[in-house]
């Protein structure tokens, strides 16, 4: 895919979207990533096009994912005219780490969720002084 050129997003990627979401990334985030992720570089303007989201949303998305270290920004200044300069976006983490980074987590708050649950039984089981 190259910049110049946006195309909707396929139903798969749509799924892909879901997924992510199932796994407590927030809508906006899951869309930046899947539109990043088969690409090397993307204005922000296009990634805007292919996923419908809004400008401000695509600002909002990336700035959680660059504090993750899964994405890179880079501004240019527009050659004409004023205005504010142009960002591009860049997955920086391959698609397999940031799942595998995921499922990671996933793990860990579902082992911190039955530690609590076996905490609880414990305390209903025993009897009271």
């Amino acid at each position: 895919m190259t910049d110049d050129s946006p195309v909707n997003l396929s139903e798969k990627e749509y799924s892909v979207i879901d997924m992510l979401q199932s796994l407590g990334l927030p809508r906006t985030e899951a869309t930046a990533i899947v539109c990043l992720k088969d690409c090397r570089e993307l204005r922000s303007l296009h990634i805007e096009l292919v996923s419908g989201l809004r400008q401000p949303e695509v600002s909002v998305a990336m700035r959680p994912l660059r504090d993750r270290g899964w994405v890179d920004e880079r501004s240019e200044k527009k050659s004409k005219g004023k205005g504010r300069p142009v960002k591009y976006y860049q997955l920086i983490v391959p698609f397999p780490q940031i799942v595998q980074t995921l499922e990671e987590e996933f793990l860990k708050d579902n082992r911190e969720k039955m530690d609590a649950l076996r905490r609880l039984r414990e305390l209903e089981i025993m009897p009271e002084n």
